[in-house]
């Protein structure tokens, strides 16, 4: 019998917890803004690069005080390296303004409010509040994940948002911070984009495009 759709996400999500339980969470960090800064230097960045930068980055810059006051320039060089370097630099302390002025210097833990803040969008806000607090209002929803949902036909959608409808009307809430951080780690290091290596892949006997069938 055909499985439904959310039996077979049940099935990878087991298949893939199997395979990368003992992975940790990717960014360093040790507080909310922390994280919140090293998920916004992630943007087109590799996070092997962004946990090089904050080793720095956050010696120099201990409190969200430190960050709103920042030289935007000697902040600017220590996050060269990531790209989009004076975009990124111009949010960090725009965010951490806000969060001090609006929030009274505690990152916030809604949706609604962690948008207001310059340079984050739903991913960004997704991964903070799984990460940080503990709270599923989403899936955080990358280009890995927009890749390998469609693979697994998960998705036909392009555009992030509605793929993480989707995603979000078969993954038990309970999973949605998960499962983003398994699909990403199966993307690095299995399903890459230009050389997707199947035969090894955890998913290779259900995913619909394996080449390994």
């Amino acid at each position: 019998m055909k499985k439904d759709k959310k039996e077979y996400t049940a099935e990878i999500i087991s298949l893939l917890s199997k395979e990368y339980k003992k992975i940790k969470f990717p960014l360093n960090y040790s507080y909310p803004f922390e994280l919140l800064t090293a998920v916004i230097l992630s943007a087109q960045c590799t996070d092997e690069r962004v946990n090089i930068v904050t080793q720095d980055l956050f010696k120099r810059y201990k409190s969200i005080e430190d960050y709103a006051e920042a030289d935007i320039e000697e902040l600017q060089k220590y996050i060269y390296s990531t790209g989009f370097f004076r975009n990124k630099a111009k949010n960090i302390i725009g965010s951490a303004n806000m969060v001090l002025k609006d929030f009274n210097g505690e990152v916030p833990q809604t949706m609604e409010q962690l948008l207001i803040l310059p340079g984050v969008a739903r991913k960004t806000a997704n991964v903070v509040l799984g990460n940080a607090f503990g709270k599923s209002e989403g899936i955080a929803v990358d280009t890995h994940v927009i890749r390998i949902a469609n693979l697994l036909k998960l998705t036909k959608q392009e555009d992030p948002v509605k793929i993480e409808k989707d995603l979000m009307e078969v993954v038990p809430k309970k999973y949605w911070t998960s499962f983003s951080f398994l699909i990403q780690t199966l993307g690095r290091r299995v399903c890459k984009a230009r050389h997707p290596d199947c035969p090894v892949c955890p998913l290779n006997k259900i995913c619909p495009s394996s080449k390994d069938k």
